[in-house]
């Protein structure tokens, strides 16, 4: 089902749920990605219910994320992946530099982790829509009032004026990346300086990429609906793409893979080609998210 272990890589298999859905996978893929660890990225049937049998090679493991490192050790808490990752690299600067910045971005990631249950049964993540008018009860707003002083405390401390926690993005940005698609996703009602920060992951590129992706897949029905109207989501407006037959394209090489093109899409009046069907829907739904592409489109 899953590729062979090679004992002879240096490269990480992580094994992930639903994009859009799935938030631990979110933070599992973002601390590989964000630090620039080279991974493999493996999906699980979060959602089709084939979870059990595609995690059966990776026992005792039974939820996702699953990191497993290039020796064949198995992790499959995001806190436990996250001091794993830093532990095997001290250097890629997961966690701030400063030894008050750590201290504090453990104890938010933790809190993170083991907190802000209200939030969490009330608002799970869909990065597919926005709500129009959610009810935001008391504890949820509770919470929401914890979240804004961690997050005042660690900006107002060490944020050095700029979007994230602790001035450079860390491991304890990654946590809270899925608290800022609830926010957002849900409407929540937050104070300038919290939405400040949400609309930082909102336009951060990793996060646009994931939503992107999770795009591509479609559900029957859709999970965690809501009776309420929708808006468009809250983040940049993605500019207008859309799939189309033949080419010939732009390019003769797929921006990700530089494997020959065979699926096509059209933006700004061109058309730019893509090794697979993949490659080319994740653009659509969000092409300026990736730079690769980018490069090719503004050139």
């Amino acid at each position: 089902m899953f590729p062979a272990l090679n004992l002879h890589s240096t490269t990480y298999d992580l094994y992930i749920g639903d994009r859009s859905f799935s938030s631990w996978s979110m933070r599992g893929w973002l601390m590989l990605k964000a630090f620039d660890l080279p991974h493999r990225t493996h999906l699980v049937g979060l959602y089709s219910g084939t979870m059990a049998d595609d995690l059966a090679d990776l026992a005792p493991a039974r939820l996702v994320p699953v990191l497993r490192t290039p020796e064949g050790d198995v992790s499959q808490d995001t806190l436990a992946m996250a001091e794993t990752l830093n532990e095997r690299h001290p250097d890629a600067g997961l966690w701030p530099k400063d030894q008050s910045a750590r201290v504090l971005a453990r104890w938010l990631a933790a809190e993170m982790h083991s907190g802000f249950g209200a939030l969490r049964e009330a608002c799970p993540m869909n990065l597919r829509t926005s709500w129009v008018d959610f009810p935001v009860s008391d504890a949820v707003k509770s919470d929401l009032t914890r979240i804004e002083t961690l997050w005042s405390e660690a900006r107002s401390k060490f944020g050095s004026g700029g979007p994230w926690l602790f001035g450079k993005y860390s491991l304890a940005d990654v946590f809270y990346a899925p608290i800022a698609a609830r926010i957002a996703g849900y409407g929540l009602p937050v104070s300038a300086a919290a939405q400040s920060y949400v609309d930082a992951h909102l336009a951060d590129p990793l996060f646009r990429q994931w939503r992107a992706m999770g795009a591509t897949v479609s559900y029957a029905p859709m999970p965690y609906t809501q009776p309420l109207e929708t808006r468009p989501w809250p983040g940049p407006t993605p500019i207008p793409a859309r799939p189309i037959q033949t080419g010939p394209s732009v390019n003769s090489a797929c921006p990700y893979s530089g494997d020959p093109v065979r699926d096509f899409m059209e933006t700004g009046g061109k058309v730019y080609g893509f090794c697979n069907a993949f490659c080319r829907d994740k653009t659509i739904q969000d092409p300026e998210a990736w730079p690769d592409f980018t490069a090719i489109y503004q050139s």
